[in-house]
């Protein structure tokens, strides 16, 4: 009985173990993106991409955290939405995130369905651009170097659009006011929150887009990939890494924090550093 008891001890205290390392200890991925339309200037152009955040804390001051995005030395961190949790609402580990982030690379950020759904967005944007981010909210910035210039436009979670269009329409409206005539010749970026979207955003020609929400499929079968994932239900086909639809590049996230499902799987927090390479 006693080995027993031992036995059962030992057990549980491993499974509280791994489900620790699973949701707090950061996993850096490193992807490449190459395409002859990068500018030579940006030709190792090191972007570090952020998701899901979720109020979430990693050490004193996001200490874990910022450290090992320092240490990857970005030209610029873009943050793809959920930043703050509707559910338990509390700016304070975000605005503390940016403002330690903001010292390191100039961050852009574009707002997620739980920032939409607090009804809260107009005061966070306010906050997270003190703190020095670029919120994009269906708008478009360049970004030059050396006289050449890459576009990036940002636009909001489909859910900040009212009126009776279908998530497309609404999505494909947003995209519409952040394009200008003269940004056709740019390498392009999109910052947008929802992966489910590829078709909507390679039929924009993006050359890359960057996204979240989907938290990796929260629970991820070894060889499978994630279980289940919003608006994409069981067994999602965008939740984590690299995927291509005709010329347009989507990188997706895991993420950082938790909503609804209070635990990761194999599915640890994410940080991605991704690097542009200039072909011929």
């Amino acid at each position: 009985m006693k080995n027993k008891f031992i036995l059962l001890v030992t057990i549980i205290i491993a499974i509280f173990m791994f489900i620790y390392v699973e949701n707090n200890f950061l996993e850096i991925n490193k992807l490449e993106v190459m395409s002859n339309r990068i500018p030579a200037s940006f030709n190792g152009y090191k972007i570090v991409h952020l998701s899901d955040l979720h109020n979430k804390t990693f050490g004193k001051n996001q200490k874990q955290l910022v450290d090992k995005i320092q240490k990857l030395k970005p030209d610029i961190i873009v943050f793809t939405g959920d930043i703050v949790d509707i559910r338990r609402y509390n700016e304070e580990p975000s605005i503390l995130l940016i403002e330690r982030l903001s010292k390191i690379a100039p961050v852009y950020y574009v707002p997620g369905n739980h920032e939409i759904g607090s009804g809260k967005l107009k005061n966070l944007q306010l906050r997270l651009e003190k703190a020095g981010a670029i919120v994009l909210r269906n708008e478009s910035v360049r970004i030059t170097k050396n006289k050449e210039q890459i576009l990036i436009s940002g636009i909001d979670d489909p859910n900040a659009v009212k009126g009776n269009k279908n998530e497309n329409e609404k999505i494909q409206s947003e995209i519409n006011l952040t394009y200008k005539e003269e940004f056709k010749d740019n390498y392009r970026i999109l910052l947008s929150h929802r992966p489910e979207k590829l078709s909507v955003y390679a039929k924009n020609k993006f050359d890359l887009v960057f996204s979240g929400h989907a938290h990796g499929g929260q629970v991820r079968i070894p060889f499978i990939g994630g279980l289940i994932a919003p608006q994409q239900g069981f067994f999602p086909k965008y939740t984590s890494g690299k995927y291509i639809k005709e010329s347009t590049v989507m990188i997706v996230s895991r993420g950082l924090g938790n909503s609804k499902a209070p635990v990761r799987v194999f599915n640890r927090p994410e940080i991605i550093l991704t690097t542009l390479n200039k072909t011929n």
